[in-house]
């Protein structure tokens, strides 16, 4: 019960975060504060409904291919990413958005990753998806207020290295997602005839690391690599 408790409390604190940066930049940038302001708040609550109302359910308690939790929310938010960035990248917002505020809230994985170790611990996750194993986010993430010092306050590194440490950030998650997948579906990379993954990771709240803080992290990589590269 604590363990959920705590998936739910990160939740939050990512939910907030995203609350205040883009009631930021509405208030900075937008003719249509209140309007915005709605979309926004709207937004996060009915995906939030989502992945509750779809993790609750147990349609995702499958070993079936395509995996399920993919279809629900993987690819959902990965396609909303790009085409909303996209569209986005020239709009006034994006320079609102303090830079600094991307990088050091990056460092919310090492919660998620400590969240993923006490799962397995308590048999809901595989030790492969663990820093135990073949995840190494949480070092990526513990790297995030070094780079933050280094860039924004001694400004011993330029701007364009963020842009580098972006990428960096995203092919990690990327190493993440087909740890994940390959314990389920390729067992056999790690001396297995069954699939590793255990179907109480695809409950609720559990799949809220596949269906908004993983997405999240993408998100704000991909918006600050935009940011870089035309909010100036």
């Amino acid at each position: 019960m604590e363990l959920q408790f705590a998936f739910l409390i990160l939740t939050l604190f990512v939910n907030l975060f995203l609350l205040i940066i883009g009631f930021k930049a509405i208030e900075l940038a937008s003719s249509q504060k209140v309007r915005h302001k709605f979309i926004l708040v709207t937004s996060l609550l009915v995906w939030q409904v989502y992945i509750y109302v779809l993790g609750s359910s147990g349609l995702l308690m499958s070993y079936e291919f395509p995996p399920r939790i993919a279809l629900a929310f993987i690819f959902p938010s990965f396609i909303f990413t790009a085409i909303f960035l996209y569209k986005s990248r020239k709009k006034a917002w994006i320079k609102h958005i303090p830079e600094s505020q991307l990088v050091y809230f990056q460092s919310f994985r090492v919660f998620v990753e400590f969240l993923l170790l006490f799962s397995f611990f308590e048999g809901i996750f595989n030790q492969e998806v663990t820093i135990e194993g073949y995840n190494f986010d949480m070092i990526f993430a513990l790297s995030t207020p070094i780079v933050g010092y280094l860039v924004f306050y001694k400004q011993v590194l330029s701007k364009r290295f963020i842009e580098v440490w972006n990428y960096t950030g995203l092919l990690v998650l990327a190493t993440v997602i087909f740890v994940f997948l390959s314990s389920v579906y390729k067992p056999e990379l790690f001396g297995s005839e069954n699939p590793l993954l255990p179907l109480e990771a695809f409950s609720y709240p559990y799949v809220l690391i596949a269906g908004f803080l993983m997405p999240v992290a993408v998100f704000v990589h991909v918006l600050s690599i935009v940011q870089i590269r035309f909010g100036k």
